[in-house]
């Protein structure tokens, strides 16, 4: 299986070959096309998530030396875990792309705990987890980089996710907050915050919304389509150039940042 070609060609002046990543939930989705975008980069990648054989999958179409590792990011043993098996499989790590997330839907007034806890112990748990061991590994070695994937609902509140969009404030807050901490060190923290991207968690989430809104998956796809300026469903290869971006000397002067990659959604 080919890696899928990005979007737009990524310019060669970003200067990250040789680097070493560790990116969570990266066998599918996002995840994926950062990897591959960063391969493309001459970037040697671990392939972290949960489902082991997809990473395997993806890590086998990337070549390169990536590698593939388990990871449950909602546990602390097991991310220390991947992350020395990073450490030993690539050599070394300086970029982390905390990546791996999930979401549920369903009208406020009706979440449980369950929905509730689930999510917040993989999008919130899961970036405090994997940036506090990659960064005491970066003070340390007295360099690094990371990149959080956060959201568009972590800058407005979306209708029927509201334990997902309170998750990924929390991602923000957490990124400005780490950022400010680790600036004198030179360890640089941003997130990216994607729009209505084509993947895998959108194909489900649009189901679940045409059947609390009472309409159709294809209305769900038009009315996120009408929201973008820019005319079209994302891409994950969207996502993907910005992280690459930012994980480059290019951005050496940001940190802390949320970074909107919405086709301009939301502008602020």
């Amino acid at each position: 299986m080919s890696p899928p070609a990005s979007a737009a060609p990524v310019p060669a002046y970003y200067e990250l070959k040789g680097r070493l990543a560790f990116v969570t939930g990266a066998a599918t989705g996002i995840g994926r096309a950062i990897a591959v975008a960063l391969a493309r980069q001459g970037v040697r990648v671990a392939i972290g998530d949960i489902n082991l054989a997809a990473a395997q999958e993806t890590a086998t179409a990337l070549g390169g030396g990536a590698i593939a590792v388990e990871i449950d990011v909602r546990k602390r043993a097991s991310v220390e875990a991947a992350f020395a098996q990073v450490l030993e499989g690539l050599g070394g790590c300086d970029l982390l792309v905390a990546n791996a997330g999930v979401s549920t839907m369903r009208a406020a007034l009706e979440l449980t705990d369950e929905e509730w806890d689930f999510n917040f112990d993989v999008n919130t748990r899961g970036v405090f987890l994997t940036n506090q061991i990659a960064a005491r590994h970066f003070v340390a070695q007295g360099k690094g980089c990371i990149v959080n994937t956060a959201s568009l609902a972590a800058k407005v509140g979306a209708p029927f996710l509201a334990h997902y969009s309170a998750s990924k404030f929390a991602v923000l807050g957490w990124t400005q907050a780490l950022a400010r901490e680790l600036a004198a060190t030179g360890i640089r923290v941003n997130a990216v915050c994607p729009g209505f991207v084509s993947t895998g968690m959108q194909s489900r989430e649009v189901e679940w919304e045409a059947s609390l809104r009472g309409v159709s998956p294809q209305r769900v796809i038009d009315d996120y389509i009408a929201q973008t300026p820019l005319g079209r469903l994302e891409v994950p290869e969207d996502v993907a150039d910005v992280v690459v971006f930012l994980a480059s000397e290019q951005a050496r002067f940001m940190t802390g940042q949320g970074v909107n990659v919405t086709g301009g959604v939301y502008t602020t």
